[in-house]
């Protein structure tokens, strides 16, 4: 099939792209186009027109912040960065080694080079793996309207399947990922049909070590549920799950079980719920153990 036919504006400014935005309310956003335009190809998507933002400067930089202490603040991320640019960022994989985790599982290498990564946000689905990240990490995505700027934070940024909370009009402009804090590890990963397809299942976990224990445990899953789900496994790991030779095998389990209550895993032509019940509980303590050996190879944090 090929796209109906479509209008298409260039502006020169976001004050430009925003003003477009507003007077069509069925137009698009166009950045990397690697979501939007196979939409446009099979017609489940008709806007009226695109607003190309390719031209816009300021929106393709990746930007380490500097923290309170001297330390590494957290990564923003411009609406035009690729996913391989970002990918490549040894200061970002450095401040959020998660970004690098993640991304390394985004399609395939000619999508990498061109899909942005504020657009997988905000294409909002559940299969993808930032906008899991994004939650699981507290981040937010800055957006921009003809009314002004406003902060989404990534636990609200994905509403339904495909649907995110901005406003029609409203343009993301930049994400915000926080840097890795002392003490902290993470741990990734899914399981698909082929390398670089649509994960069946995907494990994003966020731990924290004081003394050898875990504090702090959490762990974001996608292409499980309709949204990406943020689950808190501290309650079955914080009675002593010891971090200097891996973890234990009944905390794990406790773990899996508890994220397994907190999901409702969905079922498709790709794989059944009971199945994706399965390599959730799989992953989980694959990638809660990863990330408790993480935290211990970085140090751990205080208790304060």
């Amino acid at each position: 099939m090929k796209p109906a036919p479509v209008g298409y504006v260039r502006p020169g400014s976001l004050e430009e792209a925003c003003r477009a935005l507003a007077d069509d309310p069925e137009a698009k956003v166009l950045a990397g186009g690697q979501s939007l335009v196979p939409l446009l190809s099979m017609r489940l998507a008709a806007p009226s027109s695109l607003v190309d933002i390719n031209a816009l400067p300021g929106l393709a930089e990746v930007e380490v912040l500097a923290g309170p202490d001297g330390t590494d603040g957290g990564v923003r991320v411009g609406a035009l960065v690729r996913h391989a640019d970002l990918l490549a960022h040894d200061g970002a994989a450095r401040a959020q080694p998660l970004l690098r985790m993640a991304l390394s599982h985004v399609a395939h290498a000619p999508i990498r080079n061109r899909g942005t990564t504020v657009g997988s946000l905000v294409h909002a689905d559940a299969a993808a793996e930032m906008p899991a990240v994004l939650a699981l990490l507290g981040g937010s995505v800055e957006v921009l309207s003809t009314r002004g700027a406003r902060t989404v934070a990534g636990a609200d940024l994905v509403v339904g399947p495909l649907e995110s909370s901005l406003a029609h009009d409203e343009i993301a402009t930049s994400a915000w990922f926080p840097a890795l804090a002392a003490g902290q590890g993470a741990g990734f990963a899914e399981i698909s049909r082929r390398q670089g397809d649509y994960a069946l299942c995907g494990v994003a976990a966020l731990v924290r070590l004081v003394d050898g224990y875990v504090v702090e445990a959490r762990a974001a899953y996608l292409a499980v549920d309709d949204t990406p789900t943020v689950v808190d496994l501290l309650p079955a790991l914080a009675d002593g799950t010891d971090g200097t030779d891996g973890t234990d095998g009944a905390h794990l389990d406790a773990a899996a079980d508890l994220a397994l209550a907190a999901l409702s895993p969905c079922g498709d032509i790709h794989a059944t719920a009971q199945y994706r019940a399965h390599l959730a509980r799989v992953l989980t303590t694959r990638v809660v153990r990863e990330a408790v050996q993480h935290a211990g190879e970085r140090g751990e944090g205080s208790a304060t």
